[in-house]
């Protein structure tokens, strides 16, 4: 039997250097004034890294010719953005990195106590979104059919979707079969094939315990999820600077959804650098 395997990953086997992502969720954490500062200087340390702007870099994938002078090429591929919590939103005009909302709810507006909706992130001109974390899952009752609705709206919008899935530890203890299942539920109703999708694949056991799944498992489960979709699938859960390197070099890993170890930029920095080397 063939593989489908993700397009990603294909691109990479012919030798093509590919974007890793490096995302960071503050969850709730960090004040406005703390993000500030936290945004400015994660603007200078990209700066100091060579990462393209971000206008560039969509710039550049079309110059064509112009990228084999390899003095005018970025040095490093890389796609940052990071996700403050909703009173820490910042306009997403930084040159080198995205801003992103953790979560918002499918209306222009409306009567949504305690919400935030598209107009409010169109004011600060933010297009990406964190959908299906497993907080809003568990803590706050999130169903796949209102997640599903989420995703429908905001795909409408344009907006690009790091969209979360992960398993409890007993699903992961009967085997490859239940956690394919378990996965493939979390799936069901998402457009896979949408251009703007990113998937986090945070086990839940792993997320804030400190405890990261082995590298086995973690390119396992990615090479799995490669077969279901072309989307670039980012791995969260305890990441840190002493293992992201092994990560991010594993097969079907494009990237990263760092929690608590990006909550200080020096730490966050050197998974940064991480990614550049392994991109």
């Amino acid at each position: 039997m063939v593989l489908n395997a993700s397009l990603w990953q294909i691109l990479h086997f012919k030798g093509v250097k590919m974007s890793k992502i490096i995302a960071a969720n503050f969850k709730s954490n960090l004040t406005r004034a703390k993000v500030c500062a936290y945004a400015e200087g994660l603007e200078s340390l990209l700066k100091s890294l060579n990462v393209p702007c971000k206008s560039e870099t969509c710039k550049n994938a079309s110059l064509g010719e112009g990228l084999q002078d390899s003095a005018i090429q970025p040095k490093s591929h890389l796609q940052v953005s990071i996700f403050p919590s909703a009173t820490a939103l910042l306009d997403d005009s930084f040159a080198h990195f995205h801003i992103g909302a953790q979560n918002a709810y499918f209306a222009q507006s409306g009567g949504f106590t305690g919400e935030i909706t598209l107009k409010q992130l169109e004011e600060f001109r933010i297009s990406h979104l964190l959908i299906g974390h497993s907080e809003r899952r568990t803590l706050f009752g999130e169903s796949q059919d209102f997640i599903n609705e989420k995703f429908r709206f905001f795909k409408e919008a344009g907006f690009s979707i790091y969209y979360c899935i992960g398993e409890f530890l007993e699903v992961r203890e009967k085997g490859e079969n239940a956690l394919k299942e378990f996965l493939s539920k979390q799936l069901s109703g998402i457009d896979t094939s949408y251009s703007k999708l990113i998937i986090a694949y945070e086990p839940i056991w792993a997320i804030g315990t400190g405890v990261s799944a082995s590298l086995k498992q973690i390119e396992s489960t990615h090479k799995m999820l490669s077969q279901l979709t072309d989307a670039p699938l980012l791995y969260g859960g305890s990441v840190n600077a002493n293992n992201a390197s092994e990560i991010l070099s594993l097969p079907y890993v494009n990237g990263v959804l760092v929690g608590s170890a990006s909550f200080e930029l020096e730490g966050f920095g050197e998974i940064i650098r991480a990614g550049i080397k392994s991109s």
